[in-house]
């Protein structure tokens, strides 16, 4: 049997400020094909499929169209809900859909396998939706944190494959340990411990599909995230998209290879003086990609991301990075206006503070003493 493990659709999500829906059905219109070319027989589709909660009806639209498309090129497709969807509502469809599409996001039925026969016999996917310690305290004894309601999941599957007996594909959504440290993680994961849920946690399955990372990890041969089909952030624009081709033979896990997805424009970051990032003609390459550009003048420029729009069409972030700062820095804003004795003193605090160090030039502090005079000349006269 052959797999395609994908994750974090996260259809509806904008790209700072910009919509991603045209470019994540074009991504899933190759996802589709891949289908038909590798002869892939299910579909695995680990949490994260929308956004939000509440999504809008045009990602319903997209996610149906997708479905549909997949179902279409021979495969079963098997969704679960993740910590940005609604499970209820992603739920409700599951009694609408056509044969083949398969959408599991009840908790009560996470040790109920969904089974699929191939020519060696049946395979059993164990379908665990995002699960929320809070939410389940009074129907799961004990649990308090994602490591304890991941465990229990498990053990629930662990128990029914003994009884069953077969090979096995189990689907979550969670932050397991061993993730490769970033500062780009998901935007939501905790990573204090309550939030860690061990490896061994996976034991005992065939194949461990995981979401949740946004980028692909192995954290072992048989446990994998798959990341999102999109990047969604600059800190994701080295990481490749694609999803993982797992192939079970008699015996289970025979092979899991990376089959790549195209990126509809590239990301780029680019870092420098304001006036060079405009002017390199180098960076002519990067005029059709989304571009963040962190500029390291001393001073922030005036209304830098129209400007740069200019040349980069698609800039869609700007951040002020000077390389140096003032020795004075490293005093908080507090400390410096505490110690200003002057009203002069305390605006070359504040400017001091909001200009990475810069305090009054000459000039401004010609200024600045002159309306500190006319403001004595004003009180006087009242």
């Amino acid at each position: 049997m052959r797999i395609l493990h994908t994750s974090d659709w996260h259809i509806g999500r904008t790209f700072h400020g910009h919509s991603t829906l045209d470019a994540l059905r074009g991504v899933l219109d190759e996802l589709t094909s891949q289908v038909r070319a590798h002869g892939v027989d299910v579909v695995v589709v680990a949490g994260d499929v929308f956004d939000s909660a509440t999504p809008a009806a045009a990602c319903y639209t997209l996610l149906s169209d997708a479905l549909r498309g997949i179902a279409d090129a021979g495969a079963h497709v098997v969704v679960t809900s993740g910590n940005h969807d609604s499970a209820a509502r992603l739920g409700f469809q599951a009694g609408l859909l056509r044969d083949g599409i398969h959408v599991l996001t009840n908790p009560d039925a996470v040790g109920t396998p969904l089974t699929i026969d191939d020519a060696h016999g049946p395979v059993h996917f164990y379908g665990i939706p995002y699960l929320e310690p809070a939410l389940l305290r009074h129907r799961w004894e004990g649990v308090r944190t994602q490591a304890a309601v991941l465990g229990h999941a498990m053990d629930l599957v662990r128990d029914d494959l003994a009884a069953r007996g077969g090979r096995s594909v189990a689907i979550a959504h969670c932050f397991a340990a061993g993730v490769e440290p970033t500062p780009h993680l998901e935007r939501d994961i905790q990573q204090g411990g309550l939030d860690v849920v061990p490896l061994s946690t996976f034991d005992g399955v065939d194949y461990m599909a995981l979401g949740h990372i946004h980028g692909r990890q192995q954290l072992s041969e048989r446990v994998r995230y798959a990341g999102a089909p999109l990047h969604y952030s600059f800190g994701e624009g080295d990481k490749p998209r694609g999803s993982w081709l797992v192939e079970l033979d008699a015996d289970g896990l025979a092979s899991v290879d990376w089959i790549p997805l195209p990126v509809p424009r590239r990301l780029v970051t680019l870092r420098g003086p304001f006036a060079d990032v405009l002017a390199d003609a180098a960076h002519a390459v990067h005029e059709d990609a989304w571009v963040c550009v962190e500029y390291t003048d001393d001073l922030p420029e005036s209304d830098p991301l129209r400007r740069l729009q200019q040349r980069f069409a698609f800039c869609a972030k700007v951040v002020h990075a000077p390389s140096a700062t003032g020795a004075d820095e490293v005093s908080s804003y507090a400390q410096r206006v505490r110690a200003a004795k002057t009203d002069r003193e305390l605006v070359d605090a504040f400017l001091s503070h909001v200009r990475a160090g810069q305090g009054l030039s000459e000039r401004e502090e010609e200024l600045v003493d002159e309306l500190l005079d006319d403001r004595v000349r004003l009180e006087a006269l009242a």
